[in-house]
C-alpha cells in the first residue's frame, strides 16, 4: 500500500480531480487530522473508498513513548517494515496566561526527527552509528513523525513548530527525501512550516552542501564540526576523511544564507578532547568571515562509550572566549537526557526491550 503523506499537493491534484479535491484532502491530513479516509466528510464517498484501497494514512505507528521531567517527549515509531526509529519532542518556551486565563504566549516547540533508520556515518561519539545504515526513510516517513507527534500532543496545526533534522541518521546522505519533505511540511494547505522553521543538520557531506544549496529551500543549515583539526575530527568522525574541515567550511561559504539568519556550528564538547582554549582559539579562525552562531554541546554518555562530559566552567571557558572574540555562542541544554533522548543517544530499539 503507497503512503499517501509522500506525496506532495501537486503529486496529489495530479491524481485526484478536480484540483480543488486534492486541497481538502491535505486539509483533512494535515490541519484536521483525520485518522481515515471514512472520516472525510467533505469528500464524495466514492473517491473516499477508492483512496483507501490503494493509500495508507499513517505510515508509522507509535510503539512507545518517554517523558523526561524537563517535558522532552522521546518517540519510538515502528515503520510498515518492523524498522524503528525515534523522534523527540522538545518543550522551547512554555504556555503564558493572564489573570483572566487569556493565553498571552502558546508555548513553543521543536520536533527532532529522523531521516534514516540507522546512519553510516560512523561517528565515535554516537549511539545511533553503532548498528550501522539500515535505509532511507521515504519523504512521508520524515513527515509523518511531525503529524504524529502533534496530533499526540493535541498541537493545532496552525501552532508553529520548529523542525531540526538532527535524530537518527545523516540528512544529506537522503537528500532528495529530505528535501521533498521540507517542501510538504511548507504546504499552506498543510502545516504551513516555513523553510526558515527548520534546519537541516549534517556532519560535513561537503558535495551535499552544494547540492543542498543549489535547490535554495531556504532551509537553515547546521554543521556538526566538533573539532578544530581535521586529526581529531577524523578521529571523531570518520566522514572527515573523505570531507575534511578545509572542504566543509569552503562548502558553508559558498551556501545562500538569508540576511538575517546565520549557520549554526554544532560543537559536541568532549571533556579531555576539544574543551582547551587553544581550540577555541582554532575555532575563531575558522569561522572568520562567516556569519555564524556555535551551539556548545555537553557530551551526553551512552553505553560503550569511553568519552566523558566536559565540566560546566569549561565550558563557560569556552563560550566566554568564543562570545570575547565576537562569535555568537550559546550552551546547549542537554535535554531529555534521563529518556536517553538527548543529542547523540538516539537509537534504533529492538522489538525484544520494548
Amino acid at each position: 500500500m503507497k503512503n499517501i503523506l509522500d506525496l506532495s499537493l501537486d503529486e496529489l491534484a495530479q491524481i485526484v480531480k478536480p484540483n480543488f479535491r486534492a486541497r481538502q484532502i491535505y486539509q483533512w491530513i494535515y490541519q484536521k487530522y483525520a485518522d481515515s479516509f471514512e472520516q472525510m466528510s467533505s469528500i464524495p464517498k466514492e473517491l473516499r473508498s477508492e483512496l483507501a484501497k490503494e493509500y495508507d494514512l499513517s505510515p508509522l505507528k507509535i510503539v512507545r513513548t518517554q517523558k523526561s521531567k524537563d517535558g522532552s517527549i522521546k518517540y519510538l515509531f515502528e515503520a510498515r517494515d518492523k524498522n524503528r526509529i525515534e523522534s523527540v519532542l522538545l518543550p522551547m518556551k512554555e504556555e503564558v496566561s493572564d489573570e483572566n486565563g487569556k493565553i498571552t504566549r502558546h508555548a513553543r516547540y521543536t520536533i527532532c526527527v529522523s531521516s534514516q533508520v540507522g546512519c553510516r556515518m560512523g561517528c565515535s561519539f554516537c549511539l545511533t552509528a553503532k548498528g550501522g545504515l539500515t535505509r532511507n526513510l521515504s519523504a512521508g516517513e520524515i513527515v509523518g513523525q511531525i503529524l504524529a507527534v502533534k496530533k499526540d500532543n493535541a498541537i493545532a496545526y496552525e501552532r508553529r513548530v520548529n523542525i531540526v533534522y538532527m535524530g537518527m541518521g545523516e540528512p544529506l546522505d537522503n537528500l532528495e527525501n529530505v528535501a521533498k519533505a521540507v517542501k510538504i511540511l511548507a504546504e499552506n494547505d498543510g502545516l504551513s512550516i516555513a523553510p526558515r522553521r527548520q534546519t537541516i543538520s549534517t556532519s560535513g557531506l561537503a558535495t551535499q552542501i552544494k547540492k543542498l544549496g543549489e535547490k535554495d529551500l531556504g532551509v537553515l543549515l547546521a554543521i556538526s564540526l566538533h573539532a578544530t583539526t581535521d586529526e581529531l575530527r577524523t578521529r571523531l568522525m570518520p566522514v572527515n576523511k573523505a570531507y575534511n574541515i578545509e572542504a566543509v567550511m569552503q562548502a558553508v561559504r559558498e551556501f545562500p544564507v538569508d540576511l538575517r539568519k546565520r549557520v549554526l556550528f554544532e560543537y559536541l564538547v568532549i571533556k579531555g578532547e576539544n574543551d582547551s582554549l587553544s581550540d577555541a582559539k582554532r575555532l575563531v579562525k575558522l569561522l572568520h568571515g562567516i556569519k555564524a552562531k556555535v551551539n556548545l554541546i555537553y557530551f551526553n554518555p551512552h553505553e560503550g562509550s569511553t568519552y566523558a562530559r566536559p565540566e560546566p566552567a569549561d565550558m563557560l571557558r569556552l563560550q566566554d572566549y568564543l562570545s570575547a572574540h565576537g562569535v555568537t555562542c550559546t550552551v546547549r541544554a542537554s535535554k531529555g537526557l534521563d529518556i536517553s533522548a538527548a543529542c547523540g543517544q538516539l537509537k534504533e530499539r529492538s522489538k525484544e526491550i520494548i
